[in-house]
């Protein structure tokens, strides 16, 4: 068997026509950027976000690419698919996203059933993760942008940046 190829993504975005998810990642064995268009088939704005997400993560043709991104990004991806499938600006789904996304100090979490405390406890985790990795990288840097390139095919894409990687 070949040694292990190794893919670090570098970011990854939506595109919505035709709805595909891109990944922009780096080829380690031949030190190239390149890019990874995987098409989102049967997904409508009726799909469950976290199943699509899972689903393609685990992918055996995308797995390997897909090992540095996490299954939350990707359920972000899903789920700006899913606004523009429900007919919102990117910008709508992002904020509805970043409200789902943020934890309420006022909410009352012994009113939520098991499924959403799961989830606050899944966001808290996350968030935990990234101050503790944070303190300890320098390097680290988190951010989340959107931006439109003047690229006529990337027109429709919306991009979620984890990472400031050369392109």
């Amino acid at each position: 068997a070949s040694a292990t190829m190794t893919f670090s993504a570098q970011k990854c975005g939506i595109c919505f026509q035709p709805p595909s998810i891109i990944l922009i990642y780096r080829d380690d064995s031949q030190d190239k950027t390149r890019q990874r268009i995987m098409p989102v088939r049967n997904f409508s704005k009726f799909s469950d976000c976290s199943r699509a997400a899972e689903q393609l993560k685990n992918n055996p043709r995308h797995k390997a690419y897909l090992e540095g991104v996490s299954l939350r990004q990707l359920q972000k991806l899903y789920s700006l698919l899913r606004g523009h499938l429900e007919g919102h600006s990117l910008a709508e789904s992002l904020e509805k996203f970043r409200r789902e996304e943020t934890i309420d100090p006022e909410e009352d979490l012994n009113k939520l059933d098991d499924k959403e405390l799961a989830k606050r406890k899944s966001i808290m985790d996350e968030l935990f993760e990234k101050n503790r990795k944070k303190k300890d990288d320098p390097d680290f840097v988190y951010n989340i942008e959107v931006d439109f390139p003047q690229d006529e095919q990337l027109e429709s894409c919306g991009w979620d940046l984890e990472s400031d990687g050369e392109i």
